[in-house]
Order: C-alpha cells, then sequence, then structure tokens
C-alpha cells in the first residue's frame, strides 16, 4: 500500500493569504520620484537660454510715430504733376531699366524742372552695388538729371520732337551723401545755354534726399545726335 505524501506551504501568518508588497512599490516610487531630476540632467543636454525679447517702451513707440497715412501722405499735397510717367515716356526714349525720372512735379518751359526719382530695391544694380550695402550708383544719379534736363530741351520750341540727346561732357559733380532704396531724390535742373543752329545745350543740376543735398552738378553739356 502505498502511501501519499501532502506538502502544504508555509506563511507566517496562515490565518491570510498571501499579499503584494505594497508598501515596497509605493517606496520604489518615491526613490525614482526622487531620483528622476537627477538622471534628467546627467543624459538630457540642458536647452540653450531663450532670446532676450527687446520690447519697445511706450516712449520709444511714441518717438517714432510720425502720424497716421493720410496725414504723412498729405505732406506731398502741394506737389502738383506737370509730366506723369506716361508723358515722361512720349518725351524721353528711356526705358526700363534706365528710365530714371518718375515725374515732373514743377517746371518752367525752356528754363528749368524739377523732377523725382523714387530709388527702390528692385532696381537691378542693386544685385551688385553693393549686396550687403545697396546704395545708388553716383553714375546713375547724374544720369537721372540729364534725363531731367532732356525734359527740358525736347520741349523747346525749335527742338525737333523725337531728337536723342547725348551726353557730351559733365563737370564739377560733387556726391554729398549715399542714396538707399527707399529715398525720394529731389532733383532740379536748369538749363544754362542752348544753342539750336548746333544742337547743343548746357545745364546745371542738384539733387536733394529728405532735404540734405545728395549730389551737385556744376555743368552738363549736351548733343543733339544726328542721323
Amino acid at each position: 500500500m502505498s502511501s501519499k505524501t501532502t506538502y502544504k506551504l508555509f506563511y507566517p501568518n496562515t490565518s491570510s493569504s498571501p499579499q503584494p508588497p505594497q508598501k515596497i512599490i509605493m517606496y520604489l516610487k518615491i526613490v525614482l520620484l526622487l531620483l528622476l531630476p537627477l538622471l534628467s540632467t546627467s543624459f538630457v543636454s540642458p536647452l540653450p537660454p531663450l532670446p532676450s525679447l527687446k520690447l519697445h517702451s511706450e516712449s520709444e513707440s511714441h518717438d517714432t510715430w510720425k502720424g497716421d497715412a493720410k496725414t504723412l501722405s498729405s505732406a506731398t499735397e502741394a506737389e502738383e504733376t506737370v509730366f506723369d510717367i506716361n508723358e515722361i515716356a512720349e518725351t524721353l526714349p528711356h526705358r526700363y531699366p534706365f528710365a530714371l525720372v518718375d515725374r515732373v512735379i514743377s517746371y518752367i518751359p525752356g528754363e528749368k524742372a524739377v523732377g523725382v526719382k523714387c530709388v527702390t530695391m528692385n532696381e537691378p544694380h542693386f544685385t551688385g552695388h553693393f549686396p550687403n550695402r545697396p546704395i545708388m550708383p553716383g553714375v546713375l544719379q547724374v544720369e537721372a538729371m540729364a534725363q531731367l534736363a532732356g525734359i527740358i530741351c525736347l520741349n523747346l520750341p525749335d527742338a525737333e520732337k523725337g531728337s536723342v540727346f547725348f551726353f557730351a561732357a559733365v563737370d564739377g559733380v560733387k556726391w554729398k551723401k549715399p542714396v538707399t532704396p527707399g529715398d525720394k531724390i529731389y532733383m532740379e535742373v536748369e538749363l544754362t545755354n542752348w544753342k539750336a543752329k548746333f544742337g547743343i545745350a548746357k545745364a546745371k543740376g542738384v539733387g536733394y534726399v529728405d532735404g540734405q543735398k545728395c549730389v551737385e552738378i556744376g555743368s552738363m553739356t549736351f548733343a543733339v545726335a544726328k542721323e
């Protein structure tokens, strides 16, 4: 007759069934929470500091606010357009990118004129003059005033319509300040001599940006192109 052996598991408290170690799990959680900041600083590289934002103070904002658009635009209300861009194109043969007079706002036939050249970043010479500091070439400032002189000459009573005036000479040129995109050049050119028989004209000119002289020309000589 075979005997059957029975085994009984021993628990410290035989009256209760085994329970999961809840206290141990709780202690591990607390330890992990305490170690988490140390682990994050050890294995994660710190983030770079955020750039500081410079906010304009109320006084600075008032210093740069010069008025609303309507008020500022009315400052040019007295500028009466004598020749607009279309009328200039009918007078001068120049075309983009060499049309350098946008409008004429003051004019005495056969004597003098005031023209405006609006300088914009879209003009092709700024891609190379200069890439990191755009400045309108001085020779183009002279050319702009020569074109304004051409408007005076081509509207003379004894000048043939459709004639082309060639630059013959320029003297006494002085540049006073750089001209950059966003500037508006106010040019004044005065005809000093006109010999219709020989087709020779002489003029002088000066240009201003924001009331400051930027270029001055003592003498320009033009000759009517012969066929």
